[in-house]
């Protein structure tokens, strides 16, 4: 049996493309010319590799969630002292969401407001993600309390839901261009709370 031609394309090239168009568009702004002209795709290859648009935002989606999992497993290296790694965390949300970066917003959050509720498959994988992200902060707050750097009373798997809800609040407030100075004191009046 024929397996066909092979692509002659790079499928994640083509994806990061699309999930650039789906982050600034959103799901259903997004028309099929917007990902073919993006991809440089013809229509018949687009669906040979990825099926539909549905399942090319889901492959697009993985591939935003696997790039932001990478950073944070890097900010909060635990061979890194854990009060260090929670600032590098916090500071690469300020630089998220400061100028041009803050504008764009974050594809998970516009996800979740546009298809939460009315999309199973995007609704396990953004409750996956913050999930994780939830875990890796309350293994840094874990290891600060460890070496004595957490404040009395601060819970760690509290305290990193209080600061996974609050990055992704700088996420959305960031489409409002606040300056990086206001998110900066902003993350150190909070992180501040909770260390010694």
């Amino acid at each position: 049996m024929s397996r066909g031609r092979p692509r002659s394309f790079d499928t994640e090239a083509a994806v990061e493309r699309a999930m650039g168009v789906f982050w600034s568009r959103g799901y259903h702004a997004t028309a099929l010319p917007d990902l073919l002209r993006a991809t440089k795709l013809s229509r018949g290859s687009l669906y040979a590799a990825f099926g539909d648009k549905h399942s090319l935002f889901l492959r697009a989606l993985d591939r935003y969630v696997a790039n932001a999992l990478t950073r944070m497993d890097t900010e909060l290296d635990p061979r890194r002292e854990p009060v260090d790694g929670l600032r590098a965390y916090l500071a690469g949300y300020v630089d998220r969401t400061s100028g041009a970066n803050g504008r764009r917003g974050c594809l998970l959050v516009a996800t979740a407001m546009e298809l939460a509720g009315h999309d199973a498959e995007v609704d396990r994988r953004i409750g996956s993600f913050f999930k994780a992200m939830e875990a890796r902060v309350a293994d840094a707050l874990s290891r600060a309390k460890a070496a004595g750097k957490l404040a009395d009373g601060v819970e760690p798997s509290s305290a990193a839901r209080i600061l996974v809800c609050f990055v992704e609040g700088l996420r959305v407030v960031g489409k409002t261009a606040p300056t990086r100075i206001t998110s900066q004191a902003t993350v150190d009046a909070l992180l501040d709370r909770f260390i010694r």
